[in-house]
């Protein structure tokens, strides 16, 4: 089986304000390490065939430091400098990079955890998913909600805005957060149907009906959003 992983990095990182003033946030240090560097380690410790950059925001920055890894003869760079595509369209501009693999392992580069993704792997092959969405129990905005023992999306839900989208109806949906790192089926992703900007969410939840989408909660693992300037130094102290 032959996976390969997609790093979101291209975003403008303005929520890491002025730590981004002169950097994208993928260069963002935690304890001596580059926020880049933390999600290239996390692909390699599960041996992804090839990993897939997008950079947009500082691009040269991110290209120089992706040719110091010692995975970079096998990270090509997704180019988003003429616009951010979001992460459905950027995972569909990707295509030709991807195109070949069997499964892509999508990792936001201001996540920080310990999750092991070769479980998150083999959940998602024995289980014969389409797409499958680490999740949390842990308290947010905004929710994806779940129904049935194997944690098939469902609906999705803003509890501030009450905003629902209901994909299946379901009775007591379970509320769980999203962590930021999902694995999907190549064949499945070529579904996307642009590249034009798009969300990853909104195309899961167009799918769910037909698809299974499925969640996999990892509360045992440690976890943190670190893409909040605020959070960041919270995290640090």
């Amino acid at each position: 089986m032959k996976i390969t992983g997609f790093i979101f990095a291209a975003g403008l990182g303005t929520r890491l304000y002025p730590l981004t003033a002169e950097r994208p946030k993928a260069l963002v240090k935690y304890q001596g390490k580059t926020l880049l560097d933390n999600a290239l380690d996390k692909m390699k410790a599960c041996d992804v065939t090839d990993v897939i950059v997008n950079v947009h925001h500082f691009p040269d920055m991110i290209m120089e430091a992706v040719g110091r890894h010692p995975l970079s003869g096998r990270i090509r760079i997704s180019d988003e400098r003429a616009y951010l595509r979001d992460t459905a369209g950027g995972v569909k501009f990707a295509e030709p990079f991807w195109q070949g693999s069997d499964l892509i392992l999508c990792y936001n580069v201001d996540i920080l955890s310990d999750i092991n993704l070769v479980k998150l792997i083999d959940y998602h092959v024995r289980h014969r998913a389409e797409a499958t969405l680490a999740v949390r129990n842990r308290q947010t905005q905004r929710y994806f909600l779940f129904s049935g023992e194997e944690c098939a999306l469902c609906g999705w839900e803003n509890i501030q805005t009450r905003e629902k989208i209901v994909a299946i109806e379901s009775v007591n949906p379970i509320r769980l957060a999203f962590s930021g790192i999902h694995v999907l089926n190549t064949d499945f992703a070529r579904r996307i149907q642009s590249v034009e900007k798009s969300s990853i969410t909104r195309f899961y939840l167009d799918e769910a009906e037909k698809h299974r989408v499925l969640g996999y909660v990892h509360d045992e693992d440690t976890w943190q959003d670190v893409g909040k300037f605020q959070e960041f130094h919270k995290f640090l102290s």
